[in-house]
């Protein structure tokens, strides 16, 4: 259920609507909009009675919400949200790019990366301390060492960084280096995990499970919302299917279907869903064009000796002549309006 105030509703209007949702044993969750304030009503049993609001000073009307997702759908709020994290800005019609490699290898590694994505043009760099592998005996990352080594790279270039978060127990020391936490394919239904990152003060990058539907992704994201943190970005990362082809199969028709249903930015991940280069550049092409709020791109300067996922990272000159490119097609869309 939404209650939505009048355009002229006063903040004793708004508290005294707040006030009677949860006399009423429910949790009001005000939503700030355009040019008015819309209040969820959360953790109803049942049906609620829009009598109750419906004589309130300042109210307009009270709508029931008929998706399982409450607070990501476009019901609860019709505006877009829009999420800045340094220069880049999710969610306004811009085409930000999250780049940088797979893993964090050194000190070294990362800020001479860093320099070359910055250059072409990148506004978040990207790289992972903790690394979730297939195998156990493949490189796990340098953990916390590597968040410092992050965290020097920025200090370098200025970039703020994302980087993905395992579990529980790291979630400190990622929220305390990172400018964005990224929770990865393996991890989208690890509710724990989701309620610890609703706490969080940091944006969020939900990346969607390897065999997620749409509405299982939204209802990972409302686990984050429901425990206070607004700042979520969704991520298209590719699905299982039956193909050999390529890692996965990116599902770029899932981005204007979400954008239907939710008002949470949604990035693409060409890189892995590919995982060969020469297909990560088309899709990310694809990707500018389709009505990405941006994309999340690896590259590295020596991926033939890349510990993690040199087979889809982008050389810098490639990466660099593909930035001049998604620019372009972004424009000819008529995305950035």
């Amino acid at each position: 259920m939404l209650v939505v105030m009048k355009k002229g509703a006063t903040e004793e209007n708004i508290q005294a609507a707040v006030n009677s949702i949860e006399k009423r044993g429910y949790e009001a969750r005000p939503i700030p909009g355009g040019d008015r304030v819309s209040i969820g009503i959360l953790h109803n049993k049942g049906s609620v009675d829009a009598a109750h609001f419906m004589g309130l000073e300042g109210v307009k009307e009270v709508i029931a919400v008929t998706k399982p997702y409450k607070l990501v759908s476009r019901e609860i709020k019709p505006e877009k949200t829009v999420i800045k994290v340094g220069n880049a800005v999710f969610g306004d019609g811009t085409l930000p790019v999250i780049s940088g490699p797979c893993a964090v290898e050194s000190q070294e590694q990362v800020i001479e990366i860093a320099r070359a994505v910055k250059a072409a043009g990148a506004q978040v760099f990207r790289g992972g301390a903790f690394k979730p592998r297939t195998s156990p005996y493949s490189f796990q990352g340098h953990g916390v060492k590597g968040l410092e080594f992050l965290a020097k790279a920025r200090e370098e270039t200025g970039l703020p960084f994302a980087t993905e978060v395992m579990d529980i127990e790291n979630f400190p020391a990622v929220e305390e280096h990172a400018d964005i936490v990224q929770i990865g394919t393996r991890n989208m239904q690890n509710f724990s995990l989701l309620k610890r990152a609703g706490k969080s003060f940091r944006p969020i990058i939900l990346k969607r499970g390897m065999s997620a539907t749409l509405q299982e992704w939204l209802m990972a994201a409302e686990y984050i919302m429901e425990e206070g943190n607004p700042n979520v970005i969704l991520c298209e990362r590719g699905v299982r299917t039956f193909v050999r082809h390529s890692r996965n199969t990116l599902d770029l028709s899932v981005i204007p279907a979400a954008k239907k249903e939710t008002h949470l930015p949604l990035i693409v991940d060409p890189s892995h869903a590919a995982g060969v280069r020469d297909q990560v550049i088309p899709l990310a092409l694809a990707s500018a064009a389709i009505g990405a709020d941006g994309v999340m791109i690896e590259v590295h300067h020596k991926p033939e000796e890349a510990m993690s996922d040199g087979a889809q990272s982008l050389y810098p000159d490639q990466f660099a002549d593909l930035m001049k490119k998604m620019t372009a097609i972004h424009a000819l869309a008529g995305q950035g309006s």
